[in-house]
């Protein structure tokens, strides 16, 4: 068992999917950033750790109802949730954001700057977003659910065109971090998505969904960083013992 001060955050959440509520409360990045210790973040943030502790105890000390509870799923169950539910959420959401922020940029550019800034930002993480998760859909999602089989089945498991899981697991945490790094400077550039005195419906419904984004692709690249890639490179080491 981890010590708390070994601890990482992200491995609270994905023992504990509530904890997330608590780090998102204190603005803790529990998914890009979810390999932290409570230490090294309470230094970094400034926060008091006795009362996150304290908190997150509170949160650990109540039932978790399993169903609810995808560090429980078996692996190629989390990776069609993943795909299903993340993965559809954004390719509908790129088009819609496109649309309003274009109208934003056109209506606010010249009073606020920032808005055009912010446009960029999000057209170079909707491009990366949908290669990157074309390349999960295509090699590394279809070999996890091949390692599920070949160990459920008992059979051996045939190597992969990028050798072991470990290589696309890497590049994708990466391509992660990148997103993270994007939207970090989205949220900063918007003041935490807070609209000026002057922005009119477009503008506030652009900020939401914006927010709306980030909050999904945190809690995506969550599911994947702190439960689906570690237990897929556990799993294959178990195979090829």
């Amino acid at each position: 068992m981890e010590t708390t001060e070994k601890k990482t955050i992200g491995s609270y959440v994905a023992e504990n999917y509530k904890t997330a509520a608590v780090f998102d409360k204190y603005g803790i990045d529990f998914c890009c950033r979810g390999n932290r210790s409570l230490d090294e973040v309470c230094q970094q943030q400034t926060i008091d750790k006795q009362k996150l502790t304290t908190e997150l105890g509170e949160v650990l000390a109540e039932k978790v109802q399993e169903v609810n509870d995808p560090g429980s799923w078996p692996l190629d169950l989390l990776a069609d949730y993943i795909e299903k539910k993340h993965h559809r959420y954004v390719e509908k959401a790129i088009p819609e954001l496109l649309a309003y922020l274009e109208k934003v940029v056109a209506a606010h550019g010249p009073n606020h700057p920032e808005v055009k800034e912010i446009a960029d930002q999000f057209i170079q993480s909707a491009g990366a977003l949908s290669q990157h998760m074309k390349k999960e859909e295509l090699l590394l999602f279809p070999y996890i659910r091949k390692m599920v089989d070949a160990q459920h089945h008992g059979q051996a498991l045939q190597s992969a065109q990028f050798g072991s899981v470990q290589n696309p697991v890497g590049a994708m945490m990466q391509e992660h971090e990148n997103e993270g790094e994007r939207f970090r400077k989205i949220a900063e550039l918007s003041n935490n998505y807070q609209t000026p005195p002057d922005a009119c419906n477009t503008f506030k419904v652009t900020y939401a969904l914006l927010k709306a984004f980030q909050d999904d692709l945190h809690r995506h690249i969550h599911l994947e960083n702190n439960i689906l890639f570690p237990k897929a490179i556990d799993l294959e080491t178990a195979i090829q013992r």
